[in-house]
């Protein structure tokens, strides 16, 4: 069985944790279950009659199950948290945890697709129910399709480039593995930064495939009604898109646009900052990479 630790250590454990001001009794969600490392430590705060729900539409995290009375793993996506929540009879809960992004084991294993460090082919998918793959989107999707995704995604400054490139190389060779798509863009490719614009190019691809960004919108607007005045929100990031999202929606309670004036011209926001923004040690980033970019935010109801 893959244990948590082989899964992947969990980044900013401790803060993310301690930001969700756990009462013995109360009920939280941990929405990216993955390996279970900051469900554990949620359950060792957690009181007998304590409750957590935890969410993983990857099939591969349903072997991290833990064995707990008080723990309910829900294989499915975030997206659909009231929903899920609500066959369980929980309307309302005191805490809600999410670790977004790409799990080190799902990088790890070749045959996802996820890392430009194997030669395998351009999957990326977070749970396999999805029909839609990276394979689908480079020789299917319009040129002006990959441009978009390229440039709002990815924040690539050659994204028209790289769009008119990959079409063009499709007409020959379906793109299907990462030589493909490595030799399609190698124009734009120069040594010193292959592995940070193939990054780019990755996260772009990957967050189309899995619709990252409207998943994330989703469940944010709904913590709204699942929290209770007092409830925490503790949201770790890894890129600007998503930290821009969450830091927004913290701020404001939307994503867009600035939220209505009471009487008395005061805006009217649904949550507070707790901390300010909270990024890993030196320490922590030496003892596990992943943490490098890692931003954690947390926010409670008011």
């Amino acid at each position: 069985m893959t244990t948590e630790m082989s899964y992947h250590s969990p980044v900013l454990l401790h803060p993310s944790i301690d930001g969700l001001n756990i009462q013995p009794n109360g009920i939280y969600v941990d929405v990216t279950f993955g390996g279970g490392g900051h469900s554990r430590e949620i359950l060792n705060r957690l009181g007998p009659n304590g409750k957590l729900f935890a969410f993983d539409q990857d099939e591969d995290a349903l072997a991290n199950v833990i064995n707990d009375k008080r723990f309910q793993l829900i294989p499915e996506n975030f997206r659909f948290i009231k929903r899920f929540l609500k066959f369980y009879g929980v309307a309302k809960v005191d805490g809600i945890l999410a670790d977004l992004g790409v799990s080190s084991h799902q990088f790890d294993d070749a045959s996802r697709g996820f890392s430009t460090r194997f030669e395998e082919v351009l999957d990326m998918r977070m749970s396999k129910k999805n029909k839609l793959s990276a394979v689908t989107i480079l020789n299917e999707y319009e040129e002006n399709q990959i441009r978009f995704l390229l440039q709002t995604y990815g924040e690539l400054k050659s994204a028209a480039g790289m769009a008119y490139a990959i079409v063009h190389y499709r007409k020959t060779q379906p793109i299907q593995h990462t030589g493909h798509l490595k030799e399609a863009l190698a124009r734009f490719l120069p040594n010193n930064k292959t592995h940070k614009i193939m990054a780019q190019v990755y996260q772009a691809i990957r967050i189309e495939v899995n619709q990252e960004l409207q998943v994330l919108q989703e469940f944010l607007q709904q913590t709204l009604d699942l929290l209770p005045k007092g409830g925490r929100l503790s949201i770790i990031s890894y890129h600007s898109l998503e930290d821009r999202l969450v830091k927004r929606f913290m701020r404001n309670g939307m994503f867009e646009g600035e939220p209505e004036r009471d009487m008395f011209g005061n805006f009217e926001v649904p949550f507070k900052s707790i901390e300010k923004l909270i990024i890993p040690t030196d320490q922590e980033i030496a003892e596990n990479n992943r943490a490098r970019s890692a931003k954690l935010r947390v926010a409670e109801r008011i």
